[in-house]
C-alpha cells in the first residue's frame, strides 16, 4: 500500500508540475521547439515503445534510456547510448514520410562481438567499423511506406549515410558523413 501511495504522490506532483508548465506555456509557445515523439517496434523482440523524448527544448533522459533499451543489441542483450542525432533523424524521417506508424527496428546498437559475428556469417554488408557500434546507425522500415520512398526521404534529409537493402527489406540510416549505397 505504501508503494501505491508514494507512486500516487509522485504522479500527483508530476501532474501539478505539468499543469504549472502548461499554464506558463502560452507565453513562450512560439519560442519553444515542438515536442518529438517516436513509436518503435523491435522486429526481433516484439517490444513496442511510444514515447515523447524531447519537449520544451529539453531531451528527456528517461525517455532516451527507454529508446536505448529498445534499440539494444538483442543478441548480446546489451544497450548503449544512441546518438541524439540518429534519434532525431528517425523522427524527422517519420515526419517527411507523414507516418505515425511504429518504425520497425531491424538493428540499432551493435556490440563489437555481434558486429564481428554478422561480418563472418552475414556476408559483405556489415562494415568492420560499423556506426551501429557507436550508436549512430539504425536499420529500419516504415510500415505503409514503400522502401524506395523511405530511402528517398532519408536521402533528401542529407544527414548521413543511407544504405538501401530491398532484398532484406530495410533502409540503413546513420549520422556519419553523407553517402549512399545499395
Amino acid at each position: 500500500m505504501t508503494d501505491t501511495l508514494s507512486r500516487r504522490g509522485f504522479l500527483g506532483q508530476g501532474l501539478a508540475g505539468s499543469l504549472a508548465l502548461a499554464l506558463a506555456a502560452p507565453a513562450r509557445a512560439a519560442d519553444t521547439p515542438a515536442a518529438r515523439r517516436l513509436r518503435f517496434y523491435n522486429t526481433h523482440t516484439a517490444e513496442k515503445l511510444d514515447i515523447t523524448y524531447f519537449e520544451q527544448g529539453v531531451y528527456h533522459d528517461g525517455a532516451l534510456a527507454e529508446i536505448d533499451f529498445i534499440l539494444r543489441d538483442f543478441r548480446a542483450n546489451e544497450a548503449a547510448p544512441m546518438a541524439r542525432g540518429v534519434i532525431d533523424l528517425v523522427h524527422d524521417l517519420t515526419l517527411a514520410l507523414e507516418s505515425d506508424a511504429p518504425v520497425h527496428i531491424i538493428s540499432g546498437y551493435r556490440s563489437s562481438k555481434t558486429n564481428d559475428l554478422l561480418r563472418r556469417t552475414g556476408g559483405g554488408g556489415v562494415a568492420k567499423r560499423s556506426l551501429h557500434m557507436d550508436g549512430m546507425a539504425i536499420d529500419l522500415r516504415v510500415p505503409g511506406r514503400d522502401l524506395a520512398r523511405v530511402r528517398a526521404a532519408a536521402l533528401a534529409l542529407a544527414r548521413g549515410g543511407v544504405g538501401y537493402y530491398p532484398g532484406d527489406g530495410f533502409v540503413h540510416v546513420d549520422t556519419g558523413r553523407v553517402r549512399r549505397w545499395g
